[in-house]
């Protein structure tokens, strides 16, 4: 195995993207002994994909290299001359592992599903190949495959084992996110057949070409819009709050940790890589659009009885950050927007996963019915406040860190006046506010009072070591982050850089 990921021309990054659907087939085979064979199956296979990335990431990746790294081109289809090309660089590397730790943690957060259970992994480890061949991706074409990858087995995760309105919620999300992607399908013929009489979806080709200003206006909002649905923008957001609400709580890590940082990555592998121009001319009002997002997002999370759905607000809000960051155009607020993009992933995957494990003890949805609880479960107390701490941004925590190097990014930029900055950065402040307020207002109808125990059974069981395990294993990064940041940002710095001087500073 040593020698293998070792040798420079072994392809690392194809092993990489296709072993998690690869032996997610083999699942269907397994004896039926029961759901804990196939349990323990797709957790070692997830734990071996980590380390396998890991060490590979450890040992090749460069991470003060600005160029693409561990480079795999391989033909695929002669006739449209589409190519497997994959690499890796500053950007896609974080999302990359994040997608490992959070995916190999969701299945352990699974354990109680055992309906369907075959296939109920199986689309687990689909999602998993996926979400690492996006971010892996160097052909636009490529990009779009993975990207529609991600659609079918979330339909499926939700509307066969989510809520009451389970089919609704899962309408809705593949009604949303496949008009995006009708966009994204019209952006990528468009740009690979423009001004060449040989098609070229390359993306090193592709950033170094230059578009009539109508023409690269035009290609942005078509990207934009498919972006915007994933992240989401509002006022595409609207599939996000009931796909949360009635998803198993093991998708929604995976929504939140995962899913909407796609949105966000390919505003700027895309957007911001390919058209530079136009990125400069809509920054202003994505800016705007950002401030209201943390606004509105936050106002509406408080009005929220359900309590996955003040959560999903809540992550919309977080995502008006990233949209801030991406559109500030300097070193400081695009590498504040990657931090939070690792920092949300973590801690929204976190408050998702004991809101499940909340509902598996109570039965109980609705935080006007809840109260008390933090008597008879102390240690989901402890967990459920440290993360809703580190989501409002506690010093010492993930979230500030990320935050606040994205205010500071937006401060020091040159590209917009102080007149400008003010407002922006006064509405960020009043974001900042309004978070503490709806979660705080969460924990206190959640755990304090007495009117849980009116009920009929006043005995819940606390947090078993699976629980406690998976939510130390999320809380140790997001300290280690917050205390220490440069362990993530030392990854994207150098990177960041070079977009920014080929793109916007030549």
């Amino acid at each position: 195995m040593y020698l293998v990921f070792t040798t420079n021309h072994f392809p690392c990054l194809t092993i990489i993207v296709v072993l998690p659907i690869f032996v997610g087939c083999f699942i269907f085979f397994l004896p039926h002994r029961g759901n804990r064979v196939i349990r323990w199956y797709t957790i070692c296979m997830c734990t071996l994909e980590l380390l396998l990335t890991t060490y590979a990431f450890c040992y090749h990746f460069q991470s003060d290299d600005p160029l693409i790294q561990l480079m795999e081109d391989y033909k695929w289809i002669h006739f449209l001359d589409f190519h497997w090309r994959l690499g890796i660089d500053g950007l896609s590397i974080g999302p990359i592992l994040l997608t490992g730790f959070i995916t190999t943690l969701a299945t352990l957060a699974a354990w109680p599903v055992t309906r369907d259970s075959r296939l109920f992994h199986f689309l687990m480890l689909a999602m998993y190949s996926g979400q690492i061949g996006l971010f892996a991706s160097r052909d636009l074409l490529l990009f779009f495959l993975m990207w529609e990858l991600e659609l079918i087995p979330v339909y499926l995760l939700v509307s066969m084992w989510g809520g009451k309105k389970r089919l609704y919620s899962a309408t809705k999300f593949i009604l949303y996110t496949a008009g995006g992607s009708v966009f994204l399908l019209m952006g990528v013929l468009g740009i690979g057949l423009y001004g060449s009489t040989e098609p070229t979806l390359n993306f090193e080709i592709l950033a170094d070409r230059s578009y009539p200003v109508n023409l690269e206006i035009l290609f942005y909002i078509g990207f934009f819009l498919a972006f915007a649905v994933k992240l989401p923008i509002i006022p595409l957001h609207i599939w996000l709050p009931d796909t949360h609400g009635e998803a198993h709580y093991s998708t929604c890590m995976l929504l939140a940790g995962i899913l909407l940082k796609m949105g966000a990555y390919g505003l700027v592998r895309i957007n911001m890589e390919l058209f530079p121009h136009a990125h400069s001319i809509f920054s202003p009002w994505l800016m705007v659009v950002g401030a209201m997002q943390i606004i509105y997002a936050a106002s509406t999370s408080l009005g929220q009885r359900n309590l996955k759905k003040r959560i999903a607000y809540s992550s919309v809000s977080h995502m008006g950050f990233i949209i801030i960051g991406i559109c500030s155009i300097t070193d400081m607020g695009l590498n504040g927007a990657l931090l939070q993009i690792i920092s949300h992933g973590f801690i929204g995957a976190a408050l998702f996963f004991l809101a499940g494990t909340t509902y598996d003890r109570i039965r109980l949805v609705y935080l006007d019915e809840m109260g008390g609880i933090g008597i008879p479960m102390p240690k989901i107390f402890t967990m459920f406040s440290s993360f809703s701490m580190a989501s409002l941004a506690l010093p010492g925590m993930s979230g500030f860190v990320a935050e606040l190097i994205v205010f500071f990014g937006l401060i020091i930029s040159p590209k917009y006046l102080l007149m400008t900055k003010l407002p922006i950065t006064f509405v960020m402040a009043i974001g900042m506010i309004l978070t503490p307020i709806y979660l705080l207002s969460m924990l206190r109808q959640m755990f304090y009072g007495y009117k849980i125990f009116n009920g009929s059974d006043s005995y819940f069981l606390d947090s078993g070591p699976r629980e406690l395990f998976l939510s130390i294993s999320i809380f140790l990064p997001v300290l280690g982050i917050g205390m220490y940041p440069d362990f993530v940002l030392s990854l994207s710095v150098e990177k960041v850089e070079v977009i920014l001087s080929n793109s916007f500073f030549r």
